[in-house]
């Protein structure tokens, strides 16, 4: 179990620098609300409550990068959020920062310019490094303490994420103490029934070390998306490579085909492929069985017979876990499978972790509710770290500050 201090342990009343995670979609420079403000709004509103003084620390986007702007737009979803004015300054840790942090008063939220366009959040760095630098040692004395909500980041070494808790006070806000007991239950709880996962996606890099990692504790993984063709592949399937022009599979295959196969004749548990796929035909939703096929199209959701197979799996667990998409959801046509699984997941007596960015968008892009779920994670790589037993570099920097 974690020994970090949460917000519980704050007296009240304090000047706290409070790091949560908005990176949010920006289209036509325009930065999307998503359901990430809604939660970080959630324990600014508690600290609120408390009589908290707040100034928020946050990043978006990275250098170079269409994504990369002011959170100046951001200040204004979060004061949406909070029913209540949110100030923005356009600095971080110069003049102007710290005479609008002085001003604070109890109750009052601040927000803080992207910090990475602060030298010295980036790159990834020792936390005793990211301690020293100008950032960190300059906010860390104009507050009581520091609280890391930013779960979302919480795999990266980058300053405002490990620094602070080497100089100051720390404490885990309420995404960051929910999400990582939630993601790390699989390896900590005993379940008395079976245990399934479903796993999707694009990224064999993410998928197959939940499978290792996992394969004496997960009873049986629902393959589909990307990795579950090239899965299909190692099984002697003619599938799991590029057509179309696509550049998803062969420099997977090329990279991680041994270790597929390995994962496959594992004898903990039970692999589960897909016996069809859906595809495009004249405009319309095709499906096909695997047996047999030569493929010349590429293959956009698992088939029909596949949903039934897993939802009938994930109907006798006990808990499952989600990673992942087993479809381009994003296309109605594709969302099935998708869909299915996760209205058979809502609908089961389980306990149910549904994580990674965009298939918790599904939830919302389909208009499924997400209290029928026991925990839809707003993380993507610190929730498969979390699943796999991987140490997380903001976790472990609350830990150690914790321990003084």
């Amino acid at each position: 179990m974690t020994s970090f201090q949460t917000i519980d342990d704050l007296e009240p009343g304090q000047r706290l620098l409070v790091r949560i995670d908005v990176n949010a979609p920006v289209e036509d420079g325009v930065v999307q609300d998503d359901r990430r403000f809604a939660r970080h709004a959630e324990t600014i509103r508690e600290l609120r409550a408390d009589d908290h003084a707040i100034a928020v620390l946050a990043h978006q986007g990275r250098p170079g990068r269409d994504t990369f702007v002011s959170l100046e737009q951001h200040a204004e979803i979060l004061a949406d959020h909070l029913d209540r004015p949110v100030e923005f300054v356009a600095d971080t840790y110069g003049d102007e920062a710290l005479l609008a942090i002085e001003s604070l008063e109890r109750s009052d939220v601040l927000f803080l310019e992207n910090v990475r366009m602060c030298e010295g959040e980036l790159p990834e760095e020792e936390p005793e490094i990211k301690a020293e630098t100008e950032l960190v040692r300059t906010l860390s004395s104009e507050f009581d303490a520091y609280v890391n909500d930013a779960y979302a980041t919480a795999h990266r070494s980058h300053a405002s994420i490990v620094g602070f808790p080497l100089v100051v006070g720390a404490y885990a806000g309420r995404v960051m103490e929910q999400e990582y007991r939630a993601n790390t239950a699989i390896r900590e709880r005993a379940f008395d029934g079976p245990v399934t996962m479903i796993l999707g996606g694009t990224k064999a890099e993410d998928t197959i070390p939940v499978i290792e990692r996992l394969a004496d504790i997960v009873d049986h993984f629902c393959l589909g998306g990307v990795i579950g063709e090239l899965f299909l592949r190692a099984d002697g399937y003619d599938l799991g490579y590029d057509v179309d022009g696509t550049e998803l599979f062969d420099h997977q295959w090329e990279a991680h085909s041994e270790t597929i196969r390995d994962s496959l004749e594992t004898d903990a548990t039970e692999v589960m492929l897909p016996t069809d796929l859906a595809y495009e035909a004249d405009g319309d939703r095709a499906e096909t069985a695997v047996a047999g096929i030569e493929k010349q199209t590429s293959y956009l959701d698992i088939g029909s017979e596949t949903i039934d197979r897993y939802t009938e799996r994930i109907a006798d667990s006990e808990a499952v876990y989600v990673k992942g998409g087993v479809g381009v959801f994003e296309d109605e046509r594709f969302a099935d499978g998708t869909v299915e699984i996760l209205s058979a997941i809502a609908d089961a007596d389980c306990v149910s972790v549904v994580g990674g960015g965009d298939t918790a968008h599904s939830i919302e892009l389909y208009d499924l509710d997400e209290d029928d779920f026991t925990r839809v994670s707003i993380a993507g790589g610190a929730y498969v770290r979390a699943l796999t037993g991987e140490s997380l570099a903001g976790i472990d920097a609350l830990e150690r500050g914790s321990r003084g």
